[in-house]
């Protein structure tokens, strides 16, 4: 796996904050994209299962759950790794994500590494039939709105932890 895309923000929590907060709510800081739906029905309502060999799941609105990926790599408020399927993928088929949390002053640098994206075939449903850099700029400008995402309810945590003046 060589192709990947990468994507950085810094969010105003400490590294295990946000790794906490990346991992645990996952499932309510998760935007829907309908060009990068996990499975045809949707993305549903994701969760970790942690540590090293979890999983990530999503359940769908009729019940059913599809496995993400495993997880590689668990090191709370350091690193977060695992394999990444979409529900189209033939079984031999996946990508990895890599998530690294670094404490930069007060704040902490979310990087969020996608490869394997060329192992994929331009012509299978989850690249859309784009060539491979055209594909890539649609996946940072996806993972831009997810960390966003990811960055806003950590700042509305924040805001519902601060006491009443």
């Amino acid at each position: 796996m060589t192709a990947s895309v990468m994507v950085s923000l810094r969010v105003g929590a400490s590294p295990m904050r946000a790794f906490k907060a990346f991992t645990d709510d996952i499932g309510q800081w998760w935007v829907h994209d309908p060009l990068f739906m996990l499975t045809p029905k949707g993305d549903g309502r994701l969760r970790f299962e942690p540590g090293e060999g979890g999983r990530l799941v999503t359940t769908l609105p009729d019940g059913s759950e599809f496995e993400v990926g495993r997880i590689t790599v668990w090191k709370p408020g350091e690193r977060l790794a695992l394999t990444w399927r979409q529900a189209t993928f033939t079984p031999e088929q996946s990508t990895h994500l890599d998530v690294r949390f670094e404490a930069i002053g007060d704040e902490t640098r979310v990087t969020v590494e996608h490869r394997g994206w060329d192992t994929i075939p331009q012509r299978h449903v989850a690249r859309h039939g784009f060539e491979l850099l055209l594909f890539q700029r649609r996946q940072v400008d996806h993972w831009r709105a997810l960390l966003a995402s990811l960055e806003n309810a950590l700042s509305d945590n924040r805001q519902e932890r601060r006491p009443a003046s």
